[in-house]
């Protein structure tokens, strides 16, 4: 089994304890070789940044607890040139994305990650 990238939305629907992400995680950890959960430093960011927005300081507690257990994949010059040409391609195309998400795609093709999200209109 290919190790697992998990996207910000479905990190954020299994903070706020949605069941179902839950489960799969649990599922994905104990039925793989991977111990923990995997997310980008991107993905950090967001979530980060979405809960410095509202001063949300018990729930950075707990997230900075949290994401202690977690791997943590930083850029390198290698994801961010992937990212590159794949905004390249898409806005050849007309196609205008995020850059977060480019920059979350371009990590998880550079490392051979299958991409966990619930953003397929974007992936």
């Amino acid at each position: 089994m290919k190790e697992c990238l998990i996207d910000t939305d479905t990190l954020s629907y299994y903070l706020k304890g949605d069941k179902i992400v839950i489960k799969n995680l649990e599922d994905y950890l104990y039925k793989s070789d991977f111990n923990k959960i995997t997310i980008s430093e991107i993905t950090y960011f967001e979530i980060l940044a979405g809960l410095e927005y509202r001063k949300a300081r018990k729930q950075i507690q707990t997230f900075e607890k949290f994401i202690s257990t977690c791997k943590i994949v930083k850029l390198s010059t290698s994801s961010l040139r992937k990212s590159a040409i794949q905004y390249g391609k898409l806005r050849r195309k007309g196609i205008m994305i995020g850059i977060p998400d480019l920059l979350i795609a371009g990590i998880a093709i550079d490392n051979d990650f299958i991409l966990v999200t619930n953003n397929e209109k974007h992936f």
